[in-house]
């Protein structure tokens, strides 16, 4: 039952009953259900925070998983980095060096992918994960640059590979006469004396004594520049081009079984041991050239003389004595 209201009329000095107007009722009921609604939600809102929705329960899930992955995914990318960077190391620092080749600058490992711009219709999809999937993709398209260059790299190794092989066929290596017991090794290059006029004179190559007949073989792979046939001076003589500014001369040869153009391997038979020219008895002068400078032979023996066999030669060929030709 509603409870009536009065009030005190001072005029009339009688009590006076309370008229409410409606909207009074109104205002009043208004302000009830505002307060109803204010306080329901704080209550919902509070109810909420601590005991999510089904919805949000699997939101939250999803969530963690997708940062387990994340996590899981960084730590691959960084182990593939590391990798990759030791791959980087030793291509610059071993195979490079091997190869005779520059190591790739540091500013080419590490080009960059691109500014803001390249994603740019990422950043315009606004997405929650924004930032972690930016940093994902800048780590990924880095990784894939260094990959591209890594690998461009082991191909100019391979081409370098397939010219070392060929380069240390052609660089003569071996002695032109089969000489395992040094026996043949007669005299060296430098200053010897002259076998005709008896005067020390720069001698520019190395002489081997062998009887006449003699196989000559080639000391490394090559190509015929030279052959020719005199009565003075080398004689009959051989000269081999094995690029890499290399080339040999064979002279006072007794036989020539080669001719100008043709194509030699090291270890092929080019003529035989004799004493034409200006010679005193049976041998071989051979001489190496490289970048135009007629050098010592013997520092190019190393392919069929063990070290011991090498020191033993170093010895013989260190003797001054007599020259067997006037070259």
């Amino acid at each position: 039952m509603a409870r009536i209201k009065y009030y005190y009329d001072t005029e009339t000095c009688r009590y006076e009953r309370v008229k409410v107007s409606k909207s009074d009722v109104f205002a009043n009921a208004l302000g009830i259900v505002c307060l109803c609604l204010v306080f329901g939600a704080g209550i919902a809102a509070a109810y909420m925070a601590y005991f999510p929705s089904e919805k949000e329960l699997a939101l939250m899930k999803e969530n963690e998983r997708l940062g387990f992955y994340y996590t899981q995914m960084s730590g691959d990318l960084k182990q593939i980095q590391g990798e990759l960077a030791y791959l980087q190391e030793k291509d610059d620092k071993m195979y490079r060096v091997i190869y005779e080749a520059d190591p790739i600058p540091p500013s080419i490992r590490a080009m960059g992918t691109g500014g803001v711009d390249k994603y740019k219709d990422l950043l315009d999809e606004n997405l929650d994960a924004q930032q972690l999937i930016l940093d994902a993709k800048r780590k990924l398209d880095l990784l894939k640059r260094q990959m591209y260059v890594q690998t461009k790299s082991y191909d100019e190794i391979e081409v370098l590979v397939k010219d070392k092989a060929t380069m240390l066929a052609s660089i003569p290596a071996i002695q032109p006469v089969s000489n395992k017991d040094l026996k043949r090794f007669a005299s060296g290059f430098g200053y010897r004396t002259h076998p005709i006029y008896k005067v020390r004179k720069m001698h520019t190559g190395v002489d081997f004594t062998a009887p006449t007949g003699t196989p000559i073989i080639a000391a490394g792979d090559g190509k015929v520049i030279l052959v020719e046939k005199s009565n003075s001076g080398y004689g009959h003589q051989v000269e081999i081009d094995h690029g890499y500014n290399y080339i040999t001369k064979y002279a006072h040869m007794s036989k020539i079984d080669v001719r100008v153009g043709e194509k030699i391997k090291r270890g092929q038979t080019i003529g035989a041991v004799g004493s034409t020219g200006t010679s005193t008895a049976p041998h071989l002068h051979y001489e190496v050239v490289y970048k135009g400078n007629k050098v010592d032979p013997k520092n190019y023996f190393f392919n069929d003389l063990t070290p011991l066999q090498y020191e033993e030669m170093t010895k013989l060929a260190g003797i001054e004595n007599q020259a067997f030709d006037g070259d």
